[in-house]
């Protein structure tokens, strides 16, 4: 139970679905977070790391850099189904789909450059 509790409060707010609406389509580091959804590095480290501890993102560490992605399990597994919700809701979503199209225009920074941006 408690793991589908932390789950469903990881998913209660609108920049975290964008998150994983992005997650959804390929790897990110999150610099390409902060571009495409404007906000600072400290904001989409928060939100990243609590998709990561509700079981949604793993993180992959290359030097300076992290990159997250959507945690692949079996289709009946709890954090699977809720996912594949998200992604149905998510499908016709006006602000989704400017996302994933931004997502294609963000460029990836060196690491101090992305800790360094601020959020416009």
């Amino acid at each position: 139970m408690s793991t589908i509790m932390k789950a469903a409060k990881a998913l209660s707010d609108e920049t975290r679905l964008r998150m994983i609406n992005l997650l959804l389509q390929k790897e990110c580091c999150v610099c390409e977070v902060m571009q495409v959804l404007k906000i600072s590095q400290t904001r989409a480290s928060r939100n990243l790391n609590l998709l990561r501890d509700a079981g949604f993102l793993k993180v992959r560490k290359d030097g300076l850099w992290s990159y997250y992605s959507i945690v692949r399990k079996s289709p009946h597994d709890p954090i699977s189904s809720l996912l594949a919700a998200v992604a149905q809701g998510l499908r016709n979503d006006p602000c989704g789909h400017k996302d994933i199209k931004n997502l294609k225009k963000a460029k990836r920074l060196r690491p101090r450059s992305c800790s360094d941006r601020k959020s416009p």
